[in-house]
């Protein structure tokens, strides 16, 4: 392992937190385009999918508002 690689390790995030915490414009985003794929599906089960998706968006959304505040 190089020094490089160590210290690439050593400042990397290790837990699902603080992954999350870096990734978070990456994961609404994904939520968001999934909630846009089942609003396209026929029926009901579509519409409610896409709320579903939007509700984790939301709850990901506030919880870093709410620790930014702190």
């Amino acid at each position: 392992m190089t020094e490089r690689q160590h210290e690439s390790e050593e400042t990397r995030p290790d837990t699902v937190g603080a992954i999350a915490e870096l990734y978070l414009g990456n994961i609404l985003f994904a939520l968001e385009t999934a909630a846009l794929s089942f609003e396209r599906e026929p029926g009901p089960q579509g519409a409610e999918q896409a709320g579903f998706y939007r509700g984790i968006a939301r709850e990901l959304a506030e919880a870093r508002g709410r620790a930014k505040k702190l």
